[in-house]
């Protein structure tokens, strides 16, 4: 049977839709992963080989976006598993990759600490060799899906000592982590289950390395950064194009029954989302050449990669501020559902790596200067 995209995100979007005010209310979204699973959407970045779908990051994005529209705490959630899912199918084991294309495995990434903050291609953490075996140390400072996960693509300083990076692909299970006890009660995404996780001599083999000792900082630079910067900015796009279609719904619905008119013909009003709308469609067709770029190993790749997530996260903010502003009191109800896009979308601006890091990145690209 052939797969069909568009239907199956849309069925996966309703699903998404009928539990958001619960996931917003820190529920973690078990209804909509379960859904994704059966409709083998876990595996959508797969390979064919394992019982994958097959797809690439433009899917990933598509089907991001549409969910971000219905509930960003549940788009989170996928494009974290999606992340992690890329690093594993190029460096991971058969096993858990099956099990991912199965619908039987979510996984996450782990990269975040507390020293390093959103600095998260710099570990503090340790691994230590014990024969077979090698023994965690760290402070994880966020981890997506902290208690729902099966699996953390997890870094480390490598074991052979130096200032990189070693990738780990650790259970959820493992004797000598800690997910801290509270909750996560955020702004926003507040329902996907960001969490610390302590390891204190917790014990994995060796075997679990993903990829070379010390190759972690390539890994997280050659697939994270531009999984991660794409899929975050399709989380922003789909918060912006839903607080545009609310805004706009919202306007030419409410009227001044005094005046015989509605809110949508004040001149000022429809100035603020043809802005909205502007932002957005720039996000969306930002995000679309950074995928081209991707797609074709441009030489501005790079650049675009870092532009995206920076250009979204500030857009992001725009347009679910002037929606809360045109919307007015009615804004700050739940049932309208402005005020919950607005604070998913602060989220972008500060996950690492940040939009002010962000700019001095690009400003470095631009400048012809190293980025590290």
């Amino acid at each position: 049977m052939t797969f069909d995209l568009e239907n199956q995100t849309e069925a996966i979007a309703a699903t998404a839709a009928a539990h958001a005010v619960e996931v917003d209310g820190g529920k973690f979204p078990k209804q909509t992963i379960q859904a994704l699973a059966d409709a083998g959407m876990l595996g959508l970045v797969s390979a064919t080989e394992v019982g994958g779908k097959g797809l690439g990051l433009p899917a990933a994005a598509h089907v991001v976006e549409r969910i971000a529209r219905e509930c960003g705490s549940t788009a989170m959630v996928v494009c974290m598993h999606y992340c992690a899912v890329a690093v594993l199918e190029a460096h991971g084991p058969l096993d858990v990759r099956k099990a991912i294309a199965a619908g039987k495995h979510l996984t996450t990434l782990a990269l975040s600490e507390v020293g390093s903050r959103s600095q998260f291609w710099v570990p503090l953490s340790t691994a230590t060799p014990d024969g077979q075996d090698v023994r965690l140390a760290a402070r994880k400072s966020f981890i997506t899906s902290a208690r729902n996960a099966d699996s953390y693509v997890w870094s480390s300083k490598p074991t052979a000592g130096g200032e990189l990076s070693t990738l780990w692909l650790v259970p959820r299970t493992t004797a000598g982590l800690r997910v801290a006890d509270a909750g996560f009660d955020g702004i926003g995404l507040r329902g996907n289950d960001s969490s610390p996780v302590t390891a204190e001599d917790a014990t994995i083999p060796a075997t679990a390395r993903i990829g070379d000792d010390g190759a972690g900082f390539g890994i997280m630079m050659g697939i994270v950064l531009s999984w991660f910067n794409v899929l975050s900015t399709a989380v922003s796009a789909g918060l912006m194009e839903a607080a545009v279609q609310r805004t706009a719904a919202h306007v030419t619905a409410s009227r001044f029954e005094h005046a015989g008119s509605t809110i949508a013909d004040l001149p000022t009003v429809r100035a603020y989302i043809a802005r909205m709308r502007i932002d957005t469609d720039q996000t969306k067709a930002l995000l679309g050449d950074t995928l081209a770029a991707i797609g074709a190993k441009r030489d501005d790749t790079m650049l675009r990669v870092l532009e995206s997530k920076a250009a979204a996260g500030e857009a992001a903010a725009r347009v679910t501020d002037l929606a809360m502003r045109v919307c007015g009191g009615a804004a700050f109800r739940k049932e309208v559902g402005i005020e919950r896009m607005f604070r998913d979308a602060r989220a972008a601006l500060v996950m690492g790596p940040t939009v002010d890091v962000l700019y001095d990145f690009i400003g470095k690209a631009v400048c012809g200067l190293p980025l590290f």
